[in-house]
């Protein structure tokens, strides 16, 4: 059974920092692209950081980059997200997928990343709160 199942949201008053974890089960995490979601109230969900794990390269979202860090445990196929210095625009639910790209050229990964409907699994996702 495939299961991606997120935690480490919360509460945290603005400027301070919280860690996302993605553990994921039931796939050969190595073949795939894990993904960072999140989704504000009322708004479209967007992309926010993908890593690929079978050779580290990783892909931000400009109002990530400086400030939110993916990173992937290959041995505990789970996929973080430290966020830092967060903003009360950061409040959403945050949740991760992840799309099979053993076979896709690299060179395409950066126009296919955010298309969350192409994913392949998905998780429920972690509620995150920055207060002002």
């Amino acid at each position: 059974e495939v299961q991606l199942v997120e935690s480490g949201g919360g509460l945290v008053p603005a400027g301070g920092s919280l860690r996302l974890s993605c553990a994921t089960s039931g796939f050969r995490f190595g073949d795939y692209t894990i993904t960072w979601f999140r989704q504000a109230p009322g708004k479209e969900r967007d992309g926010v950081a993908c890593i690929s794990p079978s050779d580290g390269s990783i892909i931000y979202e400009d109002s990530a980059k400086g400030r939110f860090t993916i990173s992937s445990d290959n041995a505990k196929k789970t996929v973080y997200l430290q966020m830092t210095n967060l903003k009360p625009d950061d409040t959403a639910v945050y949740s991760c997928a992840a799309k099979y790209t053993a076979y896709i050229p690299r060179q395409l990964i950066p126009r296919l990343w955010k298309v969350h409907r192409e994913y392949d699994y998905r998780g429920q996702g972690t509620e995150v709160t920055v207060s002002s």
